[in-house]
């Protein structure tokens, strides 16, 4: 019998709204930046192709989030759903980050995701493209954290 803890509402089957639902909970956690928190959305045997990593593991996908936010500073990221079924949900995305040498750039991306039962994810396989741009350029300007259910998303934006 699952325990609460194991279970990551809402589970699939997915509807419209659950899956809406599953993706601002997903740009919610990421946007905290906080690896340990954010894995424990992901089953102990997660797999994920992110680029050209490979993930095999819960461990591994904490190791990776732990590196991806030293790398990319003042990260700030807007899901929106694609499609849907039963248990997989596509997204698009962007996120803005700076370098240590203060570099900006917008990353451009899709997402595959498949869940478990219980509401956590098995399968992410990203694909992700990196856009230098000026500081000027940002769209990205909340305080770090959870974005403002107010601000604008991609389609809003125009991303």
């Amino acid at each position: 019998m699952k325990t609460p803890m194991e279970t990551r509402p809402p589970v699939p089957p997915f509807t419209r709204e659950t899956a809406i639902q599953k993706v601002r909970l997903a740009e919610d956690g990421w946007n905290t930046r906080n690896a340990a928190k954010v894995a424990m959305a992901y089953t102990l045997d997660t797999k994920w192709r992110n680029r050209v990593t490979f993930v095999n593991n819960r461990a591994e996908a904490e190791a990776f989030l732990t590196a991806k936010w030293i790398r990319e500073i003042d990260y700030r990221l807007i899901k929106e759903l694609w499609a849907f079924t039963d248990n997989r949900i596509a997204v698009r995305y962007a996120y803005e980050w700076h370098d240590d040498s203060g570099n900006w750039f917008r990353s451009y991306g899709n997402e595959n995701w498949e869940f478990a039962e219980n509401g956590l994810m098995a399968n992410r396989f990203a694909s992700i493209n990196d856009l230098p741009i000026t500081e000027a350029d940002r769209k990205f300007h909340w305080p770090q954290g959870r974005r403002p259910d107010n601000h604008p998303g991609l389609s809003e934006l125009g991303l």
